[in-house]
């Protein structure tokens, strides 16, 4: 459990101050980020519609937020996906105290509405499946940059939301479920590894 001596405030000064090297939970512990799915189911279930209410991004660009984060981890037959498990709210909520997220995610969110606009005449929502995939094909691999300079923004920003979205899944109930964790617990005897396929 999380020191009841902690404050949101101080949790998220923590991780917009330490999270400057890229993945939140390559600087900030599990327990951090534990906490910021507390906050937001909290606030979720406070609300009178149960539904969250961006602290940052203006309601297209959380929209957009949503749809980016289901392309990422997107549900299956085995769990639910990075929506489900509260990512974009992760996200959000840790974008709202950091100014350095603010300029990665929120510049991020232009350039991709632009990007979209003068590639398919539509933002990023608003674009055919298609169009989406054929988008985020670009900007998914750091080699595309290297072809064209135009895109490196793109890719950056996209490298950056993924590994966001994956602290955000990752540290969810939905996420721990997913890894198939099962805590601290002694066994008697370990089986070893599976014999490999041939």
């Amino acid at each position: 459990m999380v020191n009841e001596g902690i404050t949101r405030r101080d949790i998220l000064r923590t991780l917009a101050v330490g999270a400057v090297g890229g993945s939140v939970l390559q600087v900030i512990p599990a327990k951090a980020a534990e906490y910021i799915h507390q906050m937001v189911h909290k606030e979720k279930a406070a609300a009178p519609a149960g539904k969250y209410s961006p602290k940052y991004f203006s309601a297209p660009h959380y929209a957009t937020l949503i749809a980016l984060c289901d392309f990422i981890i997107p549900k299956d037959e085995k769990s639910g996906g990075a929506v489900e498990a509260g990512a974009p709210e992760f996200i959000d909520l840790l974008t709202s105290e950091n100014p350095e997220y603010q300029l990665k995610l929120g510049g991020g969110l232009f350039w991709l509405d632009g990007f979209c606009t003068d590639r398919h005449a539509n933002v990023f929502v608003e674009c055919t499946p298609e169009q989406k995939k054929e988008v985020l094909d670009l900007i998914a691999f750091r080699k595309n940059a290297k072809q064209d300079a135009a895109l490196s923004q793109g890719v950056a920003f996209f490298s950056f939301l993924r590994r966001l979205t994956c602290d955000g899944f990752y540290t969810s109930k939905i996420g721990i479920a997913d890894l198939g964790y099962i805590g601290n617990t002694s066994v008697r005897e370990f089986p070893g590894c599976p014999p490999v396929p041939d």
